[in-house]
């Protein structure tokens, strides 16, 4: 078994998903007492926030580089970035180790293929609805984005960070966020994507009208099945 590298806390209320997540695939392959190895590295997320919020987006690439460089040098295979936004210093981070990331947008990509979705809506940090980081790594595999228009880029945002990220699930939230997810299905998604990794915690598929596409779900499981497989 490999042994995967988080890079977690941001925020550490999704981390704990991931850490669930793989665990409960390794259990449900092997049975019995097995578990996966995982070593962690939770961040002070109010620096990382910080970054973002001030556009010191390589500051944040540095401190992200320093854990993936930790988490190489206690024995990760491979690394993991618990977060969608933070993808886009994956390019730095990756400068920085030898051991290879698993993009989360890629990961992503792979299971809108298998459903055969060719156009999705895509809910996240107002980063990554905005900014082509993300965004680009499906369209590069002939898949076309869909996102709120910009009230709702705020909405969502301020949802995430003001409520998931500090452990507050409000249905009066969810009710907003079907609302978002049946618009874009109105304009032609076929799915929607949970592209931030507290979403998940509000949304699941029975509160929406589109398949939903849990990005926590899909990135840890993904890490699961290369920490099994290789």
């Amino acid at each position: 078994m490999k042994t995967i590298g988080l890079i977690g806390g941001m925020s550490w209320e999704s981390t704990i998903s991931y850490y669930k997540i793989i665990n409960e695939a390794v259990k449900a392959r092997l049975g019995g007492l097995h578990s996966a190895k995982i070593i962690l590295y939770s961040v002070e997320f109010d620096e990382i926030e910080r970054c973002q919020s001030s556009g010191d987006w390589e500051k944040s690439g540095s401190i992200l580089g320093g854990a993936a460089q930790a988490l190489e040098a206690a024995g990760a295979d491979f690394l993991l970035i618990c977060t969608n936004t933070m993808h886009k210093v994956a390019p730095q981070i990756a400068s920085m180790v030898r051991i290879p990331i698993v993009h989360i947008a890629d990961a992503t990509a792979g299971e809108l293929e298998k459903s055969h979705i060719r156009r999705v809506g895509l809910l996240g940090t107002k980063y990554t609805m905005t900014q082509d980081f993300y965004k680009q790594k499906l369209t590069d595999r002939g898949i076309d984005v869909l996102i709120p228009d910009e009230a709702d880029i705020e909405l969502v945002n301020d949802v995430i960070f003001h409520e998931l990220c500090v452990g507050e699930i409000n249905d009066a939230s969810r009710e907003q966020f079907r609302r978002i997810i049946g618009g874009l299905g109105e304009k032609g998604a076929e799915g929607v994507i949970l592209g931030c990794t507290e979403i998940g915690l509000l949304i699941h598929q029975a509160d929406s009208p589109l398949p939903v596409f849990d990005t926590t779900l899909i990135h840890a499981g993904r890490a699961a099945e290369i920490a099994l497989d290789g």
